[in-house]
């Protein structure tokens, strides 16, 4: 008589498995989205190069004998004021652009983060008191701040730059979180962590902070894409010195020491083409943020 089978184990999904699944999902939403597939396209070519143009390429040298020089297979966007290549100084320019809005970005985020979730959830005395601070800061426009931050602060690196930009600019988005946190604060999955013991930071960072993601995704891109400007007007106004070849500069020296205002074709060349990339570098994040919130938003898909 033959022996019984063995039962068959039953099957398990380890969990970093259903993350990998969830990520691929979420990519595969995020690339069928017309408006996200745009932006990140348009943001991969800032990032490539911003990444590979200072490893590929090296400082134009000066050729005073082909000064303004128009369009040409050797020069794709002609030359500036003391002849060098218009091409080489945006692809250069913008790894220091990305990286200034990159900083911003993530202490914005943090700052707004960190407020946002502990005002929401402790509430009482430690809300009022950072609600009230969010407020004196909304109370203030942001950009005389910062100018004024700007002249008090010597700027060395993106990182010091990113941070003046964001120390007047978190309150905004921190109300928005708080207001996110005490939503979500009173579902069962969160009263059921209180019960067990389970402590604040924890819950705060495992329970409420993945509910809030998404939002602070979607503000994210949108902060790059504010500080870009930013930045930009700070260094065009000289409250920031010059960095090395980042957009302002090639604006500031094209209305100041180009012909492009007496109709020079390639002085005007040479000061739309930082003009441009920095319209497109927003045109990209407006595109990513409206596909990151598609793709976080299951409703918003139908």
């Amino acid at each position: 008589m033959a022996s019984a089978a063995a039962p068959t184990p039953p099957r398990t999904i380890s969990l970093g498995a259903v993350k990998r699944k969830n990520l691929l999902e979420f990519a595969r939403v995020l690339w069928k989205n017309h408006q996200s597939r745009l932006g990140l396209v348009i943001l991969g070519v800032f990032v490539a190069m911003a990444a590979l143009g200072p490893v590929l390429l090296q400082q134009p040298p000066m050729d005073y004998l082909n000064r303004y020089a128009m369009p040409s297979l050797q020069h794709p966007l002609g030359t500036d004021y003391s002849g060098r290549d218009t091409l080489v100084q945006l692809i250069l320019g913008a790894q220091g652009v990305l990286l200034v809005a990159l900083f911003a970005a993530i202490f914005t985020v943090a700052f707004a983060m960190f407020i946002g979730l502990f005002s929401g959830f402790i509430g009482g005395k430690v809300d009022m008191v950072l609600i009230f601070l969010a407020d004196v800061v909304l109370t203030v426009p942001s950009f005389p701040v910062t100018l004024v931050l700007a002249t008090m602060i010597r700027v060395r690196d993106p990182v010091s730059f990113g941070l003046i930009l964001s120390i007047w600019s978190w309150a905004g988005l921190a109300k928005a979180i708080r207001t996110q946190v005490l939503s979500v604060k009173h579902q069962d999955f969160v009263e059921a962590s209180r019960l067990m013991g389970i402590s604040t930071v924890n819950i705060v960072t495992h329970d409420i902070l993945p509910n809030v993601l998404s939002f602070l995704a979607v503000n994210f891109i949108t902060i790059m894409k504010g500080s870009i400007l930013a930045s930009v007007g700070l260094m065009y106004l000289g409250l920031v010195e010059f960095q090395g070849n980042h957009w302002a500069i090639m604006i500031t020296f094209a209305l100041t020491r180009t012909g492009m205002i007496l109709g020079n074709v390639a002085g005007l060349i040479y000061f739309l083409a930082p003009t441009v990339g920095l319209l497109l570098f927003q045109f990209g994040c407006l595109m990513l943020s409206n596909g990151l919130d598609e793709a976080f938003n299951p409703r918003l898909r139908g």
